[in-house]
Formats: C-alpha cells, sequence, structure tokens
C-alpha cells in the first residue's frame, strides 16, 4: 500500500496516485449540520449546482454510488435505469459507511473502501469544476467531472430530480 501523506485521505492518495489534479477545499463543519452539502456550499461560497452529494442506493440488491448536485434530489427511478436495473432504494447509512470506509457527510465518489458502479449526474460536465466531498466532513475537493469520471469509472446520466 502506497504511503499517504500526512492529513491526505484516501480519496486524495487516490486522485494523486491517478495523475489527477485537484484541489482541497476546506472549512470548519458545524457538528449541529446535518444538511452537510448545502453547508460545504455556503462555507465554501461556491453555487450549490457545483457542489455535488456522494449517496449510495441498493438496485436489486448490488450497491451503486450516485454523485447529484446539492441543489437536487436523486431520482431512484432514474438511478436504477442508467445501471441497467428495476428497484432502487437508499442504502442504509451504516452500510454505506462500511462498504466506503467514510462516514456519512464526508463520503467521497473517490478512493472508497469497495469499488462500486458510479453514476454521476449529466450536469456536472457542464460545470467549469465541481465540488465533492474529500472523505470527511468539512473537506472538499475540487476537480473536472470528467476526472471524476476517469476516477471512479463512472458514467454520466440525468440522475437528479431539480
Amino acid at each position: 500500500m502506497a504511503k499517504q501523506a500526512a492529513g491526505a485521505t484516501p480519496a486524495m492518495t487516490a486522485l494523486t496516485k491517478l495523475g489527477i489534479d485537484y484541489v482541497v477545499r476546506g472549512y470548519t463543519h458545524d457538528p449541529a449540520e446535518s444538511d452537510f452539502g448545502g453547508e460545504a456550499a455556503r462555507e465554501l461560497g461556491v453555487a450549490p449546482e457545483r457542489v455535488f452529494k456522494t449517496l449510495l442506493a441498493d438496485i436489486d440488491g448490488t450497491l451503486t454510488v450516485a454523485v447529484v448536485p446539492v441543489s437536487g434530489m436523486l431520482d431512484l427511478k432514474a438511478l436504477a435505469a442508467a445501471v441497467g436495473g428495476k428497484r432502487a432504494r437508499m442504502a442504509e447509512p451504516e452500510l454505506a459507511e462500511r462498504k466506503t470506509g467514510y462516514v456519512v457527510g464526508g463520503i467521497s465518489p473517490v478512493g472508497q473502501r469497495t469499488s462500486l458502479a458510479t453514476v454521476i449526474d449529466i450536469s456536472a460536465p457542464e460545470m467549469p469544476s465541481i465540488f465533492v466531498s474529500g472523505g470527511r466532513r468539512g473537506l472538499d475537493i475540487e476537480l473536472s467531472a470528467a476526472d471524476l469520471a476517469r476516477a471512479t469509472r463512472g458514467t454520466f446520466a440525468a440522475i437528479a430530480k431539480h
């Protein structure tokens, strides 16, 4: 296993290993805040359409990662269709934490413990760059949507309701 730089998260290590450029953007997380994505947008001074949340869904018994803007909601039917499934429901938070190695509110789509299929909302490539969790609450990573897709082996599909 490659040695991580002090303070580096698995997401940062994975991006560095792939040679992907990214910018770390940190802020002080309020422990009373439960709208993690909204908090990130406010604290970083970024439009909510550019900040993406990472969600896990169970599609026909298989976990799938969905990356959608915090300004919208995940369309479970659209996500299921994007991966050729029929039934989708949100994964239990404990399962999401166990499979990704991250805590809820800090789940990054990159550097997860278990490699899962990833679908990124089609709005991401329209942005000059996007922000995703860097692997802990109060830490985001700014990168291009194309680089996120490369790092996660993800695909793009219309999976968000606005």
